[in-house]
C-alpha cells in the first residue's frame, strides 16, 4: 500500500490499466470478454464499411422479406436491411454509455473518497442524500427526465453518469474508510500535507482498482438502461438504428420477421456477456470481488 501511494496518480492509473488488461487476457474467460468487447467496438467504428446498405434506406419492394442473398438477415416492416441496422445499432449505445461510465467513475469515485476521508457530518449528510436518490426507481426517473428535457446525448450522458455514479460513491467511500486508518495516511497528515494532496497521492491510487471493477460493471447496466429507454420510445428517435428501438419496432411482427428482433437482441446480449466476462476476469486479476449484482 505504502509503495503504491508514492507513485504519480496519472502514471499509476495507466500502469494499473495496462497490468489489468494483461492479467485479464491471461484467463480464457477474460480473453473471451475482451475479444467480444473489442469486436463490438471495431464493428461500431467500421460500420460504414461493413454494412451492406444504408441503415435508414427504405425499400418498398422488400418489406418484411426473409433472409436471402440480398438481405442476409431479412428486412424490417419498412423494408430496411436488418443486418445493416444491427451493425450500426451499437454505435450510439457505445458512444453514449462509455463516456457516461467514465464520468460516473470520475465523479462518484472522487466524491466517495472525499466523503470517506473527511467523515463527520459531511459524510453523514452525503450518504443520506445518496440513499434517497438510490431509493428512486431509476428507470421511472429517467423517463421523466427524457419526457421533460429530451433524449439527446447531451442529456443522456450526464443523466446516466449521475444515476450510475451513485453506487460508485458508496463503494469508493467504503474502500476509503479502510485506507484512511492506515499508517501511510496518518504519516501524510502528520507531515501537514494538504487534504486534496492526500486524496490524490495517497487515497486515489489505493482505491482505483475497486473503481475500475465497479465502473466496468456499471457500464453493462448502462447499456441495458439505454436500450430500455429506446425500447420504450424515450431513447434515440426513429429512423436512427439502435438495438432497443429495433426490438421495439419488430415486436409486433415476431412471427413474420423474427430476425428483425432476434438480431439486435443477440448483439446486445453478446456484448453484455462479454462485459461481464471481462469484469469477472478484472476482479480476479485485481483480487477484488464483484461488489454489486445489479444496477441502481
Amino acid at each position: 500500500m505504502a509503495a503504491l501511494s508514492q507513485e504519480s496518480a496519472p502514471r499509476g492509473a495507466f500502469h494499473a490499466v495496462g497490468a489489468a488488461l494483461r492479467g485479464m487476457a491471461a484467463s480464457p474467460s477474460g480473453l473471451a470478454g475482451l475479444t467480444i468487447i473489442a469486436l463490438h467496438l471495431a464493428v461500431a467504428v467500421a460500420a460504414p464499411v461493413l454494412a451492406p446498405y444504408d441503415p435508414t434506406l427504405l425499400d418498398s419492394s422488400a418489406i418484411m422479406a426473409g433472409a436471402s442473398g440480398s438481405h442476409w438477415l431479412g428486412t424490417d416492416a419498412l423494408g430496411r436491411d436488418v443486418l445493416s441496422r444491427t451493425i450500426y445499432g451499437g454505435r450510439i449505445a457505445l458512444a453514449t454509455t462509455f463516456p457516461a461510465a467514465l464520468l460516473a467513475v470520475a465523479w462518484g469515485g472522487l466524491l466517495g473518497i472525499a466523503a470517506g476521508f473527511l467523515g463527520g457530518r459531511i459524510d453523514q449528510i452525503l450518504m443520506r442524500l445518496i440513499d434517497a436518490f438510490l431509493a428512486i426507481p431509476w428507470l421511472l426517473f429517467l423517463l421523466v427526465i427524457a419526457s421533460i428535457v429530451g433524449t439527446g446525448g447531451g442529456i443522456l450522458v450526464p443523466t446516466l453518469a449521475f444515476f450510475y455514479g451513485l453506487p460508485i460513491v458508496r463503494v469508493a467511500r467504503g474502500a476509503t474508510l479502510d485506507i484512511v486508518a492506515m499508517d501511510f495516511v496518518s504519516a501524510a497528515r502528520a507531515r501537514g500535507e494538504k487534504k486534496h494532496w492526500i486524496v490524490w497521492r495517497e487515497l486515489l491510487p489505493n482505491v482505483r482498482d475497486i473503481l475500475l471493477v465497479e465502473g466496468a460493471m456499471e457500464w453493462s447496466w448502462m447499456l441495458l438502461a439505454f436500450s430500455s429507454l429506446s425500447f420504450l420510445g424515450f431513447g434515440v428517435t426513429p429512423p436512427t438504428p439502435d438495438w432497443g428501438l429495433m426490438i421495439s419496432d419488430a415486436r409486433l411482427y415476431l412471427t413474420v420477421i423474427p430476425l428483425a428482433a432476434l438480431a439486435p437482441m443477440t448483439a446486445l446480449a453478446i456484448l453484455i456477456v462479454g462485459i461481464n466476462l471481462a469484469v469477472d476476469a478484472l476482479g480476479k486479476t485485481l483480487g477484488i470481488d464483484r461488489i454489486r449484482g445489479a444496477g441502481p
